[in-house]
């Protein structure tokens, strides 16, 4: 049910390197996902056990939750990311709903459409399986972005915060 992964030809220092989309590894701590993660939002940093604990969890809920990261090759550090969780429905004959969260890209390698590969691998992956529809929140500084992606402005988010 796992979409293909995605590989890429960017250019690096005048070479063609090989970026792949892949579903993020126990090992993605020490290669810089959290410190990703908080050019997004608040990340406090995590020790080793903590990610590891957070990662089974997420694990548990197999293909239902999916972090898909991107890993520079020639550093080794994880340059972006995204997630997708696959909400069972009643509705629509027991249909399901992908939200995608957590999209971000190392401000070092935005501009490269590693943003829009990400958003499209998740949509790939939650039209793998069976959703109906694709649902996410962004500030209106990326509503521009998602429209390159294909989405469309549909209703009025709310949120209530603990």
């Amino acid at each position: 049910m796992e979409p293909k992964s995605l590989v890429e030809a960017e250019k690096t220092n005048g070479h063609k390197t090989e970026l792949k989309i892949r579903q993020l590894e126990i090992a993605d701590h020490a290669k810089g996902f959290i410190e990703l993660l908080g050019q997004l939002s608040q990340c406090p940093s995590l020790s080793q056990s903590e990610f590891e604990a957070r990662f089974a969890d997420l694990v548990a809920l197999g293909d239902d939750h999916h972090i898909a990261v991107v890993e520079d090759p020639t550093s080794g550090q994880i340059v972006a990311t995204g997630s997708i969780f696959i909400e069972k429905k009643f509705l629509r004959s027991c249909s399901s709903v992908g939200h995608i969260e957590d999209v971000v890209v190392d401000k070092a390698t935005r501009g490269t459409h590693l943003g829009q590969r990400i958003v499209n691998y998740l949509v790939d992956h939650a039209k793998a399986a069976g959703c109906y529809k694709v649902i996410l929140d962004c500030t209106p500084e990326l509503k521009v972005f998602y429209e390159k992606c294909g989405f469309v402005e549909k209703n009025v988010q709310m949120a209530l915060y603990f």
